[in-house]
């Protein structure tokens, strides 16, 4: 096994024995009964979420999200999806501030097959810093990608995978099934709503919670 390898695997299981600890201590995002605390965009698409044993359901059609009523800052947000047919296209939304529309103003947290990790920047002037290199949305609104790190991390259709996002001041580190995938610093957006999205076809959610960072 290599150097990297065994480092991989090291990091992995940390960071499993951290998202299965503890876990009364730290801020439910979802009771895992009913999306309390959430709403939904467009507003006539709830129908398209639903909650059984434990598990989100989302429907992928049509593109918005469910939004987190309350604002966040300064957290280790923990959660699992899975695809239930053929995977597409989802995310999530950190630091999701402004008005409603189905691109808010956010940085996400991709989850698009085979990319999971990378960074997208949404609305114009939303801008991270990586390798001492800043990138940023331009005035015409066009979405910027921060490319993960490593290869794809995910799991096949149909298994569970976990996300772990740090969120401290002003850096974002996104962990998929254990591994960094990708890291950035002097985010301009530090706070805000969480939203899962709708944007492609079935997808679940289950286990998620945040973490206060110090």
């Amino acid at each position: 096994m290599s150097r990297q390898s065994a480092f991989n695997l090291l990091l992995a299981a940390a960071v499993m024995a951290l998202a299965a600890g503890g876990c009364e201590q730290n801020h439910r995002v979802f009771s895992g009964k009913d999306l309390t605390g959430w709403t939904a965009y467009p507003a006539n698409t709830l129908g398209i979420w639903s909650v059984k044993n434990g598990v989100i359901h989302c429907e992928g059609k049509p593109n918005g999200y469910i939004r987190t009523e309350r604002e966040y800052s300064n957290y280790h947000l923990h959660l699992e999806w899975r695809w239930v047919e053929t995977p597409t296209n989802s995310g999530v939304l950190l630091h999701t501030t402004g008005p409603d529309t189905v691109w808010p103003n956010a940085i996400e947290a991709q989850l698009m097959n085979s990319n999971a990790g990378d960074i997208y920047l949404i609305g114009p002037g939303v801008s991270v810093a990586k390798f001492d290199m800043t990138i940023a949305t331009d005035d015409k609104n066009t979405v910027k990608r921060v490319p993960k790190q490593l290869d794809s991390s995910e799991n096949a259709a149909g298994e569970w995978n976990s996300y772990d996002i740090f969120c401290k001041n002003d850096s974002i580190k996104l962990f998929v099934n254990g591994f960094l995938q990708n890291e950035v610093t002097k985010a301009s957006k530090t706070a805000g709503s969480i939203c899962l999205q709708s944007e492609g076809s079935p997808i679940e959610f289950r286990n998620l919670y945040l973490e206060p960072l110090k």
